[in-house]
C-alpha cells in the first residue's frame, strides 16, 4: 500500500460521485477504490501519488 498523510486521506474523495475512498489492492498494485457501489471506481497511484483521474480510473468488474 501507498503511505498517504493521514490529512490528506482524510479530504480524498471520489472525482466521480464524491463518495469516501478505501485502500485497496488491485491487479496492478495499491489503489484507491470507491466505497460507493454503484460508482466503484479504482484509482491507481503513480510514484506513490494517487491518480484520481476518472477517464484513468479502472471500472469495477
Amino acid at each position: 500500500m501507498s503511505t498517504i498523510e493521514p490529512w490528506l486521506r482524510a479530504i480524498l474523495r471520489c472525482p466521480q460521485c464524491r463518495s469516501e475512498l478505501r485502500d485497496d489492492t488491485g491487479p496492478d498494485g495499491a489503489e484507491l477504490v470507491c466505497t460507493n457501489a454503484e460508482c466503484g471506481l479504482a484509482y491507481r497511484f503513480d510514484d506513490g501519488i494517487p491518480v484520481l483521474l476518472i477517464d484513468e480510473a479502472r471500472r469495477p468488474e
